[in-house]
């Protein structure tokens, strides 16, 4: 059922559109005026509009301009006279949707008014799509105005419109797949498949399978014939992930094909010509495996024509702030709050944060603050809680305790942290041991007053007692130590 207005000035028209609409399930409003017509549009939502041409005061056509002046998106079918042919074609070229003449006929009337419906529903849903593409690829947009990334993203560009395999090197998390998403996106190939394969995640004996393809029969479970990567992605984009971890076996196969492009499916004898791009992502050095007998040399000179290293986050701090506004953006957006960002301590504190995790670990600590976050400014204590608020407790005991003139070093044995002057220095990276040595210069700071040193800590006094307690022992011990 459609909300409809129909303006005419004419009660014999106006009845017969009332009786036609209401018996065609929709519920119709009425108008006798253009002013009248535009106070219902303010107060109501209407799917659709019936003028007539001719009224007194505000013609019909003026009507349709004043409607797209005021932005009402809403589409018009206009009524005109047995004589006024040239009307209906003057309403068209100004965006009506189409036109009757009078006399109405109600079956004429029930069809115009379901296609249009009809193209508008299609329109709506086009508009939708072409938000969700747009949507989609702002998602695979690169994020960086580093000087590292401009130069990644010209090579991107200048490859993208060759057939050049390349080679994306960098550590997890850097964001590979989608810099090979971005070579797919600007070539020819656009409009292809891009066939991605987890080459780490793969049992290894189905890596085979998943490349070429199966016969049915060629092995216990093949119950049917399977086309396998190079197959799905033919004339378009072979993404291999982790290719790194591929056996030695294999690598000989994979050469044959990234030559010939030609292959046999696994217990076929036929071989079937592909055309596919190739794109190979690793987090490891692959000249040095190849060096040490773990990979191919021949598979690797091919593989990295043009090769391209993908720099960790802690090497282009410049970039975090932008990524961390992306990711605090759409995170609240998927939520329905309202962030307007990160306090400038905030922002200084994840530049100077090492992460070993890359993009994807700033992505869930962006995450993680957003969901807790009372406030729309981001402020460096939602940044708590994970290992990235560990590292930020840390300096911040360091800091809270040079400034009430406390020690906030000690020696700490073996256990992975010594004294350095005034600061805590850790002996590894490990999380474990760095909570326990904190905790212990926290206590000392604070003469064992659990209060002031769960403040010290950027912590709460439950959570500083349950990390005392620990696993294994009583929830409630020493709970009076305070």
């Amino acid at each position: 059922m459609a909300t409809i207005l129909y303006v005419d000035d004419d009660p014999s028209v106006g009845l017969v559109l009332t009786e036609t609409l209401s018996r065609a399930g929709h519920s119709p409003l009425d108008a006798k005026s253009v002013p009248e017509a535009l106070q219902i549009l303010e107060q109501s939502e209407v799917d659709l509009i019936i003028s007539d041409y001719r009224m007194p005061g505000i013609s019909g056509l003026e009507f349709l301009q004043l409607l797209a002046s005021e932005g009402h998106d809403v589409p018009l079918i206009m009524l005109t006279g047995h004589a006024s042919i040239e009307h209906a074609v003057m309403s068209i070229k100004a965006g009506a949707i189409d036109y009757l003449t009078k006399p109405v006929r109600p079956q004429q009337l029930e069809l115009a008014v379901d296609q249009a419906l009809e193209f508008v529903r299609l329109r709506r849903e086009n508009e939708a799509l072409r938000k969700e593409v747009q949507q989609f690829r702002n998602e695979r947009r690169i994020i960086g105005d580093s000087a590292v990334i401009r130069r990644i993203l010209q090579t991107v560009s200048m490859a993208a419109p060759t057939r050049a395999t390349v080679l994306l090197q960098g550590e997890s998390g850097t964001g590979k797949e989608l810099f090979a998403r971005a070579i797919h996106d600007q070539s020819e190939r656009r409009d292809k498949p891009f066939i991605k394969l987890n080459c780490a995640a793969l049992p290894e004996g189905l890596v085979e399978s998943a490349l070429f393809g199966h016969e049915k029969g060629a092995f216990t479970g093949a119950i049917k014939r399977v086309e396998g990567a190079f197959e799905r992605a033919h004339r378009g984009t072979l993404l291999l992930d982790e290719v790194s971890e591929m056996r030695l076996d294999l690598q000989a196969k994979l050469l044959r094909v990234l030559q010939e492009q030609e292959f046999e499916r696994v217990g076929g004898t036929t071989p079937i010509k592909v055309d596919v791009r190739i794109i190979a992502t690793t987090n490891r050095d692959l000249a040095m495996e190849a060096d040490q007998g773990g990979f191919r040399h021949d598979l690797y000179y091919r593989l990295s024509t043009i090769p391209v290293l993908i720099p960790p986050l802690r090497e282009r701090p410049e970039d975090v702030p932008l990524l961390a506004q992306r990711f605090a953006l759409r995170t609240a957006a998927e939520l329905g709050k309202k962030i307007e960002g990160f306090s400038a301590e905030a922002i200084e504190t994840l530049q100077r944060f090492p992460w070993p995790g890359n993009i994807r670990e700033l992505q869930h600590v962006v995450e993680r603050a957003v969901i807790l976050t009372p406030d729309p400014i981001i402020q460096p204590h939602c940044l708590e809680g994970t290992r990235f608020g560990l590292a930020h407790s840390m300096a911040g005991s360091a800091i809270r305790a040079r400034r009430i003139g406390r020690p906030d070093a000690a020696a700490t044995g073996g256990n992975g942290a010594a004294e350095g002057g005034d600061g805590v220095r850790l002996a590894s990276l490990n999380v474990a041991d760095a909570e326990r040595v904190l905790i212990k210069h926290a206590l000392a700071a604070a003469d064992n007053n659990r209060t002031k040193a769960a403040e010290l800590l950027g912590i709460s006094v439950r959570t500083l007692r349950n990390k005392l307690n620990g696993p294994g022992k009583d929830a409630d011990e020493d709970d009076d130590a305070d």
